[in-house]
């Protein structure tokens, strides 16, 4: 999930995540990201998975007006905002203890007549799954979250939970060590997985996955 404690010794190199602001422009907005490495680590932070995802769905790759969609391990929540400014009607869900983070990003981020189109909610993956339909949502989206091998049986229970047969997955992240090939491993057990990008410049790939039992596509 989004809420884990890094080592300092993983920041070297990574002083963009020390500065309090990240500034980004997607769907003709200027978006604003609050960031606290100090307070809450790698959930408030912008990963350059979230920023490769964010400009796929810019880039028109899935229909996001009128879709209703939800962000997994949301932290600071880029994702979901960009979703909803360009349309979908998003649930952005982390942890509780990084919500009122996220909410704080969320409202800064959306004008007063999207900011119903967007809930914060908390989620953790494989618990509290009553206050959440089966198969609630159209799209489903995940960026940088799959890291640690104690989390994959979890996440992958939430996935199957919230998609229908309908529902499309996008995870972005980084292949960097065995642990991810063994999630995509996990993930085709349970759904139709294929890449649909990569980002050379920040080495992240965006993969989508569907349930196995139905058609290919949107």
């Amino acid at each position: 999930m989004a809420l884990v404690p890094y080592e300092e010794t993983a920041l070297m190199g990574l002083q963009k995540f020390h500065k309090p602001l990240a500034t980004f422009s997607f769907a003709s907005h200027t978006i604003q990201i609050r960031q606290d490495w100090r307070q809450l680590g790698v959930a408030a932070v912008v990963w350059d998975a979230a920023v490769v995802l964010s400009t796929y769905l810019e880039m028109g790759a899935v229909e996001l007006r009128g879709c209703s969609a939800v962000e997994l391990g949301a932290g600071t929540g880029l994702v979901g905002i960009v979703a909803a400014l360009l349309g979908a009607h998003v649930t952005i869900t982390d942890r509780k203890v990084a919500l009122e983070f996220l909410k704080s990003n969320v409202q800064a981020n959306l004008p007063l007549h999207i900011q119903s189109k967007a809930v914060v909610k908390e989620l953790t993956w494989g618990q509290n799954m009553e206050s959440f339909s089966p198969g609630e949502f159209d799209l489903i989206l995940g960026a940088d979250i799959i890291y640690l091998e104690e989390t994959f049986t979890d996440l992958l229970q939430t996935l199957e939970h919230l998609s229908s047969n309908q529902s499309v997955i996008l995870l972005a992240c980084r292949i960097r060590y065995e642990r991810d090939n063994n999630f995509l491993a996990m993930l085709e057990r349970q759904f139709t997985v294929s890449k649909v990008h990569y980002d050379p410049e920040k080495d992240v790939h965006i993969f989508k996955a569907q349930k196995r039992n139905q058609r290919e596509g949107l």
